[in-house]
């Protein structure tokens, strides 16, 4: 697994096996958070890095973008590990996370979590208002996933995008269309790069992109 630091506050934990997985540790006051769980397989890795860390405290919570199996794959693992820390994903989410409903274009229902373990971000007004996770504005970011959501770092300029979109040669691309439900939400849900403009979005299957707003009107009208 290699590890890099990102930003101040933000490392990213990124292994391979058939295409790059990534996932993100963030720090805060009072410890850490982990954003995506990645493939059953990351587990070990991934509680390895937050025992090296564990001087900036104990993990506190996990973020999950969307549902998908790469992206929850390690929660149990981890939780077996550290202790019941909440994990959270978005409302909408929930019950195609937990196998009551199907995700959009598959043809059986996911149940990567037994019920009960993730619990909803809260909202401040609407499901498009989010309340802050720590240093951590949950976004929503529909269309790979009906309730796929990104998670903007303010101070570092950071947005964790997960599943949003793709990279090619640092160029924005859509996100995988095998996996994605709607691609035509996902392709507009990339306007909140408009007005978050983060000088760096990290994407789960790709490399990252600096200054992703500068490629959005191009990107949207290739994609729309």
């Amino acid at each position: 697994m290699k590890v890099e630091q990102i930003s101040k506050h933000i490392w990213s934990l990124q292994t391979w096996r058939l295409l790059r997985c990534t996932v993100w540790v963030v720090a805060e006051e009072d410890g850490l958070t982990l954003v995506d769980a990645g493939m059953p397989f990351m587990a070990k890795g991934i509680l390895a890095f937050l025992e090296q860390m564990k001087h900036l405290g104990p993990l506190k919570r996990i973020l999950l973008t969307h549902g998908h199996q790469d992206h929850v794959g390690s929660v149990q693992a981890i939780l077996e590990r550290v202790g019941n820390v909440p994990v959270y994903a978005h409302a909408v989410e929930l019950p195609y996370l937990n196998g009551e409903q199907l995700y959009p274009r598959r043809k059986k229902l996911e149940h990567h979590l037994p019920q009960g373990i993730t619990q909803p971000l809260q909202d401040a007004g609407s499901e498009r208002e989010l309340r802050a996770v720590g240093r951590l504005q949950p976004v929503f970011t529909p269309g790979h996933s009906p309730g796929h959501t990104a998670y903007f770092h303010e101070e570092d300029s950071v947005l964790l995008g997960g599943d949003m979109c793709t990279s090619k040669r640092g160029r924005l691309r859509p996100p995988m269309p095998m996996f994605t439900g709607d691609m035509a939400t996902a392709i507009q849900s990339a306007r909140v790069l408009e007005h978050l403009r983060p000088k760096r979005l990290e994407i789960c299957h790709s490399k990252p992109v600096f200054n992703p707003a500068e490629q959005l009107q191009e990107y949207l009208q290739q994609n729309s």
